[in-house]
């Protein structure tokens, strides 16, 4: 009898630390497999927020679900539209969002990009902005230590800045090694963005009087390849690489850096969203969101 209980006791852990397994290893088709989410968010009460780069579509994954249920729809505003960056703001309840549309009849295409913001609760539009030019890409962003947000656009070296509270954005900085910026985001205070096409990382430097400096170069002690979403935890950086279908945790030292692989074999992994002791990350090529869990 003893023997017995001490087996059911051995199946109830193994299908305990199973579960725990489970949580940790979501897996989740957003819509189909051809629905290339490009970025996610998480919202309050644990809501995934999933943007599409081939759908006009937001897409939101309840807690405990594994089924993505519209949650924008964009069609209506042209042919061909679709969503990059996603993040939540949970403190205005609004959700920022990267729109991009393509230009009729354009050869190479052009895309025109708005900044576009939504009741993270309703999804019912708050604040456009269009990005300045005929070309542009709307890429990620990130919110500063001054509530501001910062946007990159990837194809014309640019960082915009939205103060808090207001509706048009402003030049932060605009320099050559912006040329392919995409991820973006604040460790410690300091702004990094990474550049998707040069696999390079950099510091923004930012005076006093909140002016932005020359980017600063951070050398990375082994290669990333295609750096595109990126978000800090831990004080650490963590960053999607779509070129190798890898995860990495970069840790920061001066003018250097430490890579770290936590996570290989993705199908062009282009977004990473920390949450508690879960990573999600969108994996385009499979058209899934999925999670590992938080390193130590």
């Amino acid at each position: 009898m003893l023997i017995l209980n001490a087996c059911r006791l051995s199946v109830c852990v193994a299908l305990m630390a199973g579960f725990a397994q489970a949580a940790f290893a979501a897996d989740i088709l957003i819509a189909d497999a051809k629905s290339q989410p490009e970025s996610l968010t998480m919202a309050p009460g644990g809501v995934l927020i999933v943007g599409s780069a081939s759908t006009p579509f937001v897409y939101k994954v309840r807690p405990g679900s594994t089924t993505a249920e519209k949650f924008i729809d964009a069609s209506a505003e042209g042919p061909g539209t679709f969503f990059f960056g996603m993040l939540a703001d949970a403190s205005n309840n609004t959700l920022w969002t990267c729109q991009l549309t393509p230009v009729p009849g354009t050869t190479p295409a052009q895309r025109r990009t708005a900044l576009r913001s939504f009741d993270l609760a309703t999804g019912s539009p708050k604040i456009r902005w269009n990005l300045p030019g005929d070309n542009s890409i709307c890429n990620d962003f990130a919110i500063g230590p001054d509530k501001a947000l910062y946007l990159a656009d990837t194809f014309n070296s640019k960082i915009y800045k939205l103060p808090a509270g207001a509706s048009t954005a402003e030049l932060f900085l605009e320099h050559r090694a912006l040329y392919g910026i995409d991820g973006i985001t604040f460790l410690n205070g300091a702004l990094y963005v990474n550049n998707v096409f040069s696999n390079n990382l950099y510091r923004i430097p930012v005076d006093a009087a909140g002016k932005a400096g020359q980017p600063v170069d951070i050398w990375m002690d082994q290669p990333v390849k295609g750096p595109d979403g990126m978000r800090a935890a831990n004080g650490k950086l963590i960053v999607a690489e779509n070129g190798s279908g890898k995860i990495s945790v970069i840790t920061v030292d001066g003018e250097k850096a430490h890579v770290t692989v936590i996570k290989e074999g993705l199908d062009t992994p282009t977004a990473v969203e920390p949450a508690g002791d879960t990573i999600w990350i969108a994996e385009r090529g499979a058209g899934k969101a999925v999670s590992i869990p938080m390193p130590k």
